[in-house]
C-alpha cells in the first residue's frame, strides 16, 4: 500500500477516536487558562521573565499533548486493533511512520494556535510589564512552543509503542514531567538542562543561563524524541501484534 492511503486511514482514526480531539482541546483550554492566571500574577520578582510567564500555561498544558501522543498509539493495542492495522499495512515501518505523522501535524498546529492564544492572554494580564518583549522574542516563543508540544506528543507516542500501554506511558511520563524533573533539577544542577522537558522549555524564556540556548535546547528535546520513536519502531517491528 502506498504511503498516502496509509496516512488517510491513520488520520481517520485520529478524527474518530473522541478522546484524541478532546486531548487537543484540553491542551488549548488548559494552556490558555493557566497563562491567563499567570499573567495577572505579581511581576515584581527580580527573576521575572515576561515571555515565560505569558507561556507558562504550557507546563500543565503539555500533559494533554503527552496524553494525545500516548493514546493515539496505545489505542492500537486494544482488542486486536494493531493486527487489523498490520493486515492492511504489512510494512510495519511504513505504518508507524504514518502514525507518527498524523500525531505530529495536529499537535504542531494546535500547539501553534495555543501558544499564540496563551501569549496574547498572558500579555494582556501582564500589561506594561510585557512591553519590553520584542517581536522576535515573541515569534520565537510561539514557534518554539508549538514545536515543543509536538515533540512531547511524539516522545509519548514512541514510549507508548515501546511499552504497549497508554496507562503505563502516562504513569511514567506525567510524574516525571511534573515532579521528578524538578527534583532532579534541584539536585543535579546543569545535568537537568538536558532532560527532554527542561531542555525544550528554554525556547519559552526571554533570558536563559546555562549550557543550552533556546534552539539548542529544542534540539536536545528532538534527540530524545527521535530516540523514543526509534525504540517504538523497533518494538513494533520485532514484537508480535
Amino acid at each position: 500500500m502506498e504511503f498516502t492511503p496509509v496516512l488517510r486511514s491513520e488520520w481517520l482514526k485520529i478524527r474518530t477516536l473522541r478522546s484524541l480531539p478532546g486531548a487537543l482541546l484540553a491542551l488549548f483550554a488548559a494552556t490558555t487558562a493557566f497563562s491567563a492566571l499567570a499573567g495577572v500574577s505579581d511581576a515584581s520578582d527580580p527573576g521575572f521573565d515576561p515571555l515565560f510567564t505569558s507561556l507558562s500555561g504550557v507546563l500543565p498544558g503539555q500533559i494533554a499533548a503527552i496524553s494525545f501522543g500516548a493514546l493515539a498509539v496505545s489505542s492500537e493495542f486494544h482488542q486486536g486493533a494493531l493486527r487489523l492495522s498490520l493486515a492492511a499495512v504489512p510494512r510495519r515501518g511504513r505504518w508507524f511512520a504514518a502514525k507518527a505523522a498524523v500525531i505530529a501535524v495536529p499537535a504542531l498546529l494546535t500547539g501553534l494556535v495555543t501558544a499564540l492564544a496563551a501569549l496574547l492572554v498572558g500579555r494582556a494580564g501582564l500589561g506594561p510589564a510585557a512591553g519590553a518583549l520584542s517581536t522576535g522574542e515573541q515569534t520565537r516563543g510561539v514557534l518554539g512552543c508549538g514545536v515543543y508540544l509536538m515533540l512531547m506528543a511524539l516522545f509519548a507516542a514512541g514510549v507508548a509503542a515501546l511499552l504497549r500501554s497508554g496507562v503505563a506511558t502516562l504513569s511514567l511520563l506525567v510524574p516525571f514531567i511534573l515532579v521528578v524533573s524538578f527534583v532532579i533539577g534541584d539536585a543535579t544542577g546543569t545535568v537537568a538542562d538536558f532532560l527532554p522537558d527542561k531542555a525544550g522549555q528554554l525556547v519559552l524564556r526571554e533570558t536563559y543561563d546555562g549550557t543550552l540556548g533556546p534552539w539548542s535546547g529544542l534540539a536536545v528535546t528532538t534527540l530524545w524524541t527521535a530516540a523514543a520513536l526509534l525504540a517504538g519502531a523497533w518494538s513494533v517491528r520485532r514484537r508480535d501484534a
